[in-house]
């Protein structure tokens, strides 16, 4: 087969590149909505808080476990096509969720989109890196993943405001609506592009045996474990600990949204030609904020700044994970991106059982111990994976 859209060259990237980046926006934001409306949903549906919270479950599970074989499903799929049709599935996953009543249905629903959108985001990667030149391969990835960014800083918060107003169901509305939007942007605007060579299951299964390429896997578990373990925990630890006013919350948990822009844009500009530096970098940074979490947790003038920096370090690394990623399988990257996305998914599904054991063990400041612990165990894998990469 032959690419029919030209790899861009020029310092901008090229607009398909944030279309992607819109589409990822628009489906994470559901992600990062329910967390916000899990009361209202409860209620609603009358179940308790942790049955509501097992839609959360759901949704990683369909990530984790759907992601990689949907992937080997859409592999002689055009991209364009591919885009648009698992962008299909979740908008009318997420549908069905509103429209048809019960807990069972909703639970479904909630697997069927996490599914469509693990396989979203493995074509999207390997889309963005077809759209410029290998050189920027890491920086346009960066570009892609921002949209999860974006969708936690802007689309879930906004989401629930909606919801608010209109009900629990309205916020998930309008993902759909945007969802539908994105779509329709990929459609008619997005180069049809297709792989270089004929797709394979079998060379795709194969590359898929490479040792470093789980090192990277690991690493990425590891780290996304690491920095969204005192993430999850920090609007309690502000609180209850460090003291902050209710009010002033969201706007203290937008600085790790904003250093989540600065990490990507940092990473995306340095892992195309430096990536095991943004790698350990990033790991270093993780570690020595969660500790610094953990120590002065009381201490209000350092906690703030130290959010804004764990965003930074969080996600200085995602441009390099994916640069490694698709240069260990650059001739086979549809599975082996739908498996790193699995990763970050299931790094992040980790988070309240391990948050669990340090709750009982010492509290809230105890949390950010289990990052920074996370964080250190990232360090030798990376530092295998670059000796072997020698």
């Amino acid at each position: 087969m032959t690419t029919t859209a030209t790899p861009v060259r020029s310092g901008r990237l090229p607009l398909g590149v944030y279309l992607l980046a819109f589409s990822l926006f628009s489906m994470g934001s559901a992600e990062f909505l329910l967390a916000g409306v899990l009361p209202a949903v409860s209620e609603d549906l009358r179940i308790s808080m942790s049955s509501a919270g097992g839609l959360i479950t759901a949704f990683a599970a369909g990530v984790v476990v759907g992601g990689p074989p949907l992937a080997i499903v859409s592999l002689r799929w055009p991209r364009r096509a591919a885009l648009v049709a698992t962008q299909a599935i979740f908008a009318l996953a997420v549908a069905a969720s509103l429209v048809f009543d019960g807990y069972a249905v909703l639970l479904a629903a909630r697997f069927v989109a996490g599914l469509a959108y693990a396989g979203f985001w493995a074509v999207a990667a390997v889309t963005a890196i077809g759209l410029v030149a290998p050189d920027r391969a890491a920086r346009a990835s960066g570009v892609v993943v921002s949209g999860l960014s974006l969708a936690m800083v802007v689309g879930g918060p906004a989401g629930t405001l909606v919801s608010y107003f209109s009900g629990w169901r309205g916020g998930f509305w309008g993902v759909v609506a945007l969802t539908a939007l994105g779509a329709a942007s990929i459609l008619l605007a997005l180069p049809q592009t297709r792989a270089h060579q004929e797709p394979s299951v079998r060379r795709e299964l194969t590359v898929m045996r490479r040792p470093q390429l789980w090192y990277v896997y690991a690493a990425t578990l590891l780290s996304t474990a690491a920095y969204m373990i005192s993430f999850t925990y920090l609007s309690a630890l502000l609180t209850r600990v460090t003291g902050v006013p209710g009010v002033w919350v969201p706007a203290i948990l937008a600085l790790f949204g904003v250093g989540a822009f600065v990490g990507l844009s940092v990473g995306g500009r340095i892992s195309d030609r430096r990536p095991f530096h943004a790698l350990l970098i990033g790991a270093a940074g993780i570690a020595a904020c969660s500790v610094l979490l953990a120590l002065f947790a009381e201490h209000g003038w350092l906690v703030v700044p130290l959010v804004l920096l764990l965003g930074i370090a969080g996600f200085v690394l995602n441009p390099a994970i994916y640069g490694r990623v698709f240069t260990i399988a650059s001739e086979a990257p549809t599975l082996a991106g739908a498996t790193t996305v699995s990763a970050f998914q299931l790094g992040i599904s980790l988070v309240p059982v391990l948050a669990a054991v340090a709750l009982d063990a010492g509290g809230l400041p105890a949390v950010s111990w289990i990052g920074a612990g996370l964080a250190v165990a990232t360090v030798p894998i990376v530092l295998l994976d670059r000796a072997l990469a020698r």
